[in-house]
């Protein structure tokens, strides 16, 4: 008999239909479990248990009046502090927005709560999602609960670790160069980025606005897909919002991957790939072949060329898009300055933190006059030529296949005293965001020394459904075999032996 917090998301919004659990029942289990890890993993910046307790009781008076038929409604869910909600502090983790309460609700938060979703808090996360091991944030860093002297990735890690660790029952995260899939690897969880347009980003605080992009976490694929159904749309207040006709995305929830091509880079098992890694996967890539998908090896190419890609490309956006944040209008302001632009200087140097000046000052750089053609023009080029080369290789396959993350999680402290090796951690996810095109983590195993492998399944673009389908494919065929989600411990050093890691 599970227990409430076992329960996918989907279980427990068919029970809470049912009658079997009430939504404050569900709601009290998420908050109790997060009391208790809380002080130890750190994956939520705000807690607001009055608010989650009295939106619990609207919702379950909504049901009760039959006004709520999605199959998430009463569902507690974590949403990334960078998706705005009204009256609730939205920080992006950053001191130079500490204070700041949006006066309005991100538009993939609000399809959230019109469902009769239960907010239990915003997840901590990377500084202004710089970063992919959630130790850049200005409110401390968060721990991997599969072993708490891990990273569990980011940006999005809070809200990765919080789903891992049963603090809730699934999550929103945003992905600008894999900060949903390469966290998603490393918490052994499972994470979609949709489509560049599928989803609105108003109200997600911009860091790459060309490259940024919302997406869901959950415990499996099936949840995913629910919640990627839920807060897919058009909107008219996104000027990158794309209409499209199909949004059924639980319909490619189909265990059937016979004669599907799939496609393997050559490119993405080289040199600085992880031995227990590429095992992992190739046996993930049997798996396809045994249920009959046609699975081989190709040259993707230009791989080498898109992390300084991205890099030059988001920074210069970076760089634009923090521009607002000068201590005049809202956020952090110093108490010491003189003039005006003695205010913007300091405001700047001490609201924000190192790794987000570091990306101010790239694109600022690669923005300058001089520089901009050398630089920017030439990543941009860059970007339109691996959108070929995928492009290309959608010709010939349905999906392509690889490894989320060149490694599992590495220990804390360790990227942060090498910027490069934390860079390099994305550089099987960052091409997807440059191309716009949607990709998923799932989690293929784990390593010798317990931590979560993903495997990363990529598609074509407005093609989720290929995704979905051969990720819930994989997902049925290691059912019997699949570890349960970390958190079946309190005491969380202690590792489960055959299960997962606290």
């Amino acid at each position: 008999m599970k227990s409430i917090l076992d329960l996918t998301a989907l279980e427990l919004g068919s029970k809470i239909k049912k009658r079997e659990i009430g939504v404050i029942e569900a709601a009290k289990a998420s908050l109790a479990r997060m009391e208790a890890l809380e002080p130890k993993l750190n994956c939520y910046v705000t807690v607001d248990e009055r608010l989650t307790l009295a939106q619990a009781e609207k919702v379950q008076r909504q049901i009760d009046k039959g006004e709520l038929r999605s199959p998430l409604a009463g569902v507690p869910v974590a949403i990334k502090d960078n998706l705005c909600m009204e009256g609730m502090p939205t920080t992006c983790s950053s001191h130079i927005l500490e204070n700041f309460v949006p006066t309005y609700t991100a538009e993939a938060v609000k399809r959230l709560l019109d469902a009769g979703a239960v907010v239990l808090g915003k997840t901590n996360m990377d500084e202004f999602a710089m970063g992919s091991t959630t130790e850049t944030s200005a409110f401390g860093v968060t721990k991997n609960p599969w072993n708490p002297e891990h990273v569990p990735g980011g940006s999005s890690g809070g809200s990765c670790a919080a789903v891992a660790a049963n603090e809730c029952f699934y999550a929103l995260g945003s992905d600008t160069g894999g900060s949903i899939r390469q966290p998603s690897s490393y918490c052994g969880v499972t994470g979609i980025k949709p489509t560049y347009g599928t989803v609105s980003r108003y109200g997600l605080i911009a860091y790459g606005s060309s490259l940024d992009q919302i997406g869901p976490v959950g415990k499996n694929v099936e949840d995913c897909a629910a919640v990627l159904e839920l807060i897919a749309s058009y909107d008219q207040k996104d000027s990158t919002s794309i209409r499209q006709r199909d949004l059924d995305f639980t319909s490619g929830l189909r265990d059937d991957v016979e004669k599907m091509r799939i496609g393997i880079p050559r490119d993405y098992f080289g040199e600085g790939l992880d031995k227990e890694v590429k095992a992992a996967v190739l046996k993930a890539a049997e798996v396809f072949r045994e249920k009959g998908a046609l699975v081989e090896e190709f040259d993707l190419s230009l791989v080498e060329y898109a992390i300084p890609a991205y890099y030059v490309i988001a920074s210069a956006e970076a760089s634009s898009n923090l521009s607002r944040f000068d201590g005049v209008k809202y956020g952090f302001r110093t108490k010491m300055y003189e003039g005006l632009h003695d205010m913007y200087k300091k405001s700047r140097s001490e609201g924000f933190g190192p790794e987000v000046k570091r990306r101010i000052m790239l694109g600022s750089f690669v923005l300058s006059s001089g520089y901009y053609d050398a630089y920017y023009l030439k990543a941009l080029r860059t970007k339109a030529l691996i959108k070929k080369a995928f492009d290309k290789a959608f010709l010939r396959y349905d999906v392509i296949l690889g490894p989320t993350a060149p490694s599992t999680a590495p220990k804390l402290g360790e990227s942060l005293s090498d910027p490069l090796k934390m860079y390099l951690g994305d550089i099987y996810t960052i091409s997807v965001n440059l191309a716009g095109l949607p990709g998923m983590s799932v989690p293929c195993g784990r390593d010798s020394k317990g931590l979560p492998i993903g495997l990363q399944l990529i598609g074509d673009c407005f093609k989720e459904k290929h995704i979905i389908r051969a990720g819930y494919a994989y997902e049925c065929s290691r059912s019997s075999e699949q570890p349960v989600l970390a958190g079946e411990n309190e005491d969380i050093p202690q590792r489960i032996q055959g299960g997962a890691g606290i």
